[in-house]
């Protein structure tokens, strides 16, 4: 794959593109011991271990209902009851975040527009709502910002740092769940329109 511009942070990666809620603000570049995540949004964090753990027990639950189908049932009820907090969550946070955003998304960056120019070099804390039950807080450092001429917006090119394999982890997963789901839905659409 060809890179669109020298500086595509998505090139060798696979894009997806998506809306996603977002919201950024500008911050001292960290420290070489300090690439971690922005511990100002506590409840992104919590979103984002709530996707790591259903992901990480799957298999225990699957292993589980192999031996007692019964207690695998009472496992399933709980994690239900479990995401639809987790979904309340992010209801409240998309609320508080705004309208979504078109965006080009990969494991390793985001780009998306903006009406300001910002400074390619700067730092960003970073949150993103993946999805109603899914929300990432990372930094990011711009690696491009360019205007559009005809609609005067910037468009922005960030390069994460995640602070742990598994916020990286989590984004590798929406991205292929994001895929299979848009797959399955232009299938559907393929099937119907004939």
């Amino acid at each position: 794959m060809q890179p669109a511009n020298p500086t595509d942070v998505h090139a060798g990666y696979f894009q997806l593109a998506d809306e996603l809620a977002l919201d950024y603000q500008l911050i001292e570049p960290p420290g070489d011991d300090q690439l971690h995540t922005d511990d100002s949004s506590p409840l992104f964090g919590l979103l984002g271990e709530l996707q790591l753990l259903e992901h990480e027990s799957q298999h225990l639950l699957r292993q589980i209902g192999e031996r007692d189908r019964v207690l695998a049932a009472c496992l399933k009820t709980f994690s239900k009851r479990i995401d639809l907090l987790g979904q309340g969550l992010s209801m409240q946070l998309s609320v508080n975040m705004g309208k979504p955003v078109a965006v080009t998304l990969s494991e390793v960056g985001l780009t998306f527009s903006t009406d300001q120019p910002l400074a390619v070099g700067q730092w960003l804390s970073l949150r993103l709502l993946l999805s109603e039950a899914s929300g990432l807080a990372t930094i990011a450092q711009i690696a491009d910002c360019a205007r559009d001429s005809t609609s005067g917006r910037c468009t922005v090119q960030v390069s994460f740092h995640h602070g742990n394999e598994a916020q990286r982890q989590l984004l590798a997963r929406y991205i292929v769940q994001k895929q299979a789901q848009d797959i399955r839905a232009a299938k559907h659409n393929e099937r119907t329109s004939t």
